[in-house]
């Protein structure tokens, strides 16, 4: 899979997003593993937009991994910024089926 280009009003946008969000996928001594691969497909399916934490001197290192999720998770790289990486994919469209057997919620009475 390949990545996803954005232009950089997009990006931008993108990045003032990120802005509060907390990291919720860390890397650590073990570098980028298929687990950490899993959960941060798993984030980008449930939020679209993720910080990612390294935990790891080594920028290069931190490049290389930015790089590999983006085009692995087929992600767009929105920001590396120290230790914090930013990664984003638009959200997958949900179905909603329609539950026949359901039926309507009680009603809001105002007695005079």
């Amino acid at each position: 899979m390949s990545q996803i280009q954005l232009t950089p009003a997009e990006r931008k946008v993108h990045r003032a997003e990120a802005h509060h969000l907390d990291p919720v996928v860390m890397i650590g001594g073990d570098g980028l593993t298929d687990a950490v691969k899993k959960e941060a497909d798993a984030a980008l399916k449930a939020h679209g937009l993720i910080k990612v934490r390294v935990f790891s001197d080594d920028r290069v290192a931190r490049e290389a991994m930015f790089q590999t999720l983006a085009d692995e998770l087929n992600a767009a790289p929105i920001q590396h910024i120290g230790k914090l990486l930013v990664l984003w994919r638009p959200l997958p469209e949900r179905e909603k089926t329609a539950d026949e057997d359901r039926k309507p919620g009680p009603r809001d009475v105002k007695v005079l």
